[in-house]
């Protein structure tokens, strides 16, 4: 039967009461007073030639907040579409990375909730590209009332294939809403990204006639167990050659940034409370590159059950067994009471007083193409 309503793993209280936000408010309206927002992410100018020219080696581009252009398998992929000059009534801190009507054709489209800060509609509506959507599950029916039919939505460990790369929603520690009526009615989580090799006795086209790449389903097989292109995984798929102790590093490409594979396997966490479904996301798969939150944690008290703290970020990292964490989800909005600074200060703190290398923590700005195979 389909679920009408969803819950987090563990039994955390992520409802706020009308006294519990009162409260936030009033503390807020002291802190802005003093809270220093001159440290702005910084943007450099995006490599549109290469963007738009390449299908053959890995990338990965932070646009901002939650937002990355990731280049994998010839697909170019987008991570909740936000280009959003405002959240609410808040200005956007730093412009996008690579301007919408710059960025190449996308293929698909990773959505992690239902949040406006990670499913903003016009920036879906201005992508061009085929944008094939993947959604968590209880979201579909929302985005095809907008007008997006080419639609799937997942539960937590299925799994989509299209073209040669392959799309797992993993749990996360979060809630959803909309509008007032739909509290937690569609999920929330985070999504694994994975390289797959075509095996040469099943090879097929990639491509439709319309350049659009064709998920497994469709072109008349399925390429996981079961009867359709998903398929719950086994426990464990090894470890990464970049993950393990803490004094591992991978080597530098002449950019100045690690050269990853030229197959890696990226975890992009979406939105979460620290949880223990880290740990069983990093004994399932064998994660390359983390894509984890670090901002929208102050207040701890209210903020806790749904944002990670750095800190918690820095653990939740060594849980899943990552080589190498790209922070994101800050430095783009106002939504809670830390700055893009006081979160990357206590990030470096956590990585020293943990004793993580510094090289294995991946700071971005705005814009920047990291060629993850070196290329």
């Amino acid at each position: 039967m389909r679920r009408t309503r969803f819950d987090n793993l563990d039994p955390v209280r992520t409802e706020k009461t009308f006294q519990q936000f009162k409260r936030w408010r009033q503390e807020r309206i002291r802190k802005l007073r003093t809270k220093d927002y001159s440290y702005t992410v910084p943007n450099v100018t995006p490599d549109l030639e290469y963007l738009h020219g390449n299908r053959q080696h890995p990338s990965l581009t932070w646009i901002g907040h939650s937002t990355f252009l990731i280049q994998l398998g010839g697909l170019n992929i987008v991570t909740d579409p936000v280009w959003a000059g405002q959240m609410a009534f808040q200005r956007r801190l730093a412009p996008p990375g690579v301007p919408i009507a710059d960025m190449p054709p996308v293929d698909v489209v990773l959505v992690s909730h239902s949040h406006y800060d990670h499913l903003h509609i016009p920036s879906l509506r201005k992508l061009n590209g085929p944008k094939r959507l993947l959604v968590p599950a209880g979201l579909s029916s929302k985005l095809r009332l907008k007008g997006f039919f080419d639609v799937d939505e997942l539960n937590w460990w299925e799994s989509a294939r299209i073209g040669d790369v392959r799309f797992t929603f993993v749990p996360a520690q979060h809630w959803t809403r909309r509008t007032p009526w739909d509290m937690n009615r569609s999920h929330w989580g985070g999504w694994v990204i994975e390289p797959v090799a075509e095996q040469p006795e099943t090879a097929r086209a990639t491509k439709a006639d319309s350049g659009r790449p064709v998920p497994a389903r469709e072109s008349g097989r399925s390429d996981l167990a079961g009867d359709s292109d998903r398929s719950v995984l086994p426990t464990d798929n090894g470890r990464s050659a970049l993950a393990g102790d803490s004094d591992q590093s991978a080597p530098a490409a002449s950019s100045g940034r690690p050269v990853v594979s030229r197959n890696p396997t990226l975890y992009f966490a979406g939105d979460s409370g620290y949880f223990r479904g880290f740990r069983e996301i990093g004994q399932r798969f064998a994660i390359d590159v983390a894509m984890m939150p670090i901002g929208a944690y102050d207040p701890e008290w209210f903020m806790g059950p749904q944002h990670v703290t750095p800190e918690e970020a820095l653990q939740a990292f060594e849980d899943t067994g990552a080589g190498l964490f790209v922070p994101m989800h800050y430095g783009a909005f106002k939504l809670a009471d830390d700055t893009p600074r006081e979160a990357l200060d206590r990030l470096e703190a956590g990585r020293a007083a943990r004793g993580i290398d510094e090289g294995r923590i991946i700071v971005l700005p705005h814009g920047e193409t990291w060629r993850l195979d070196g290329v």
